[in-house]
């Protein structure tokens, strides 16, 4: 495979590498209250319960509200229920950023290897292969006259053959 072809084709996984990357960032990052304004996402029943979090008349979570005289143990919220593991949000992007870096130092020992010249030598090699294209497409076209001969005397020859057949003629 030549160096051009590597090159595309670590461009393309570490543009593969990258998406998943972002794409699993954002299906795995836990949910973050933007504002006050804003419902809570883990707490969906203390957000109904409080409509707009920033009124100091109404009371907050985990606020006692009973009535005077009421046990304090009747006036506690009941325990939230247990949130499940957090995921390992700190080591599984870590090996996704070192996929992507050592996709990217790939690359760039890909783009080294490349071979420098300078603009004449470019220059140079561009007219020595238009030369040799000019050969071979010289050839390409004496082979493709030769063919088309060829293809003519085989029709002729078709051409007299099914003639023989129709007139019930033996060929000579």
């Amino acid at each position: 495979m030549d160096i051009i072809s590597q090159l595309q084709e670590q461009l393309n996984e570490m543009a593969m590498v990258a998406v998943n990357t972002f794409g699993t960032l954002q299906r795995d990052a836990p949910p973050v209250r933007l504002s006050n304004n804003y419902p809570d996402p883990l707490n969906p029943a203390a957000a109904a319960a409080n409509p707009n979090p920033d009124d100091p008349a109404q009371p907050q979570p985990g606020a006692a509200a009973a009535a005077p005289g009421a046990p304090a143990a009747q006036a506690q919220a009941p325990p939230a229920q247990a949130q499940p593991p957090a995921l390992d949000l700190a080591e599984h992007p870590k090996a996704m950023s070192h996929a992507l870096v050592l996709a990217a130092k790939k690359f760039d020992a890909l783009v080294s290897a490349l071979p420098l010249s300078s603009e004449e030598d470019q220059l140079k090699r561009i007219k020595e292969l238009q030369a040799e294209n000019e050969v071979v497409g010289s050839e390409l076209q004496k082979q493709l006259e030769a063919a088309e001969l060829e293809l003519k005397q085989v029709e002729a020859l078709f051409n007299e053959a099914t003639d023989h057949c129709i007139n019930l003629k033996k060929p000579e």
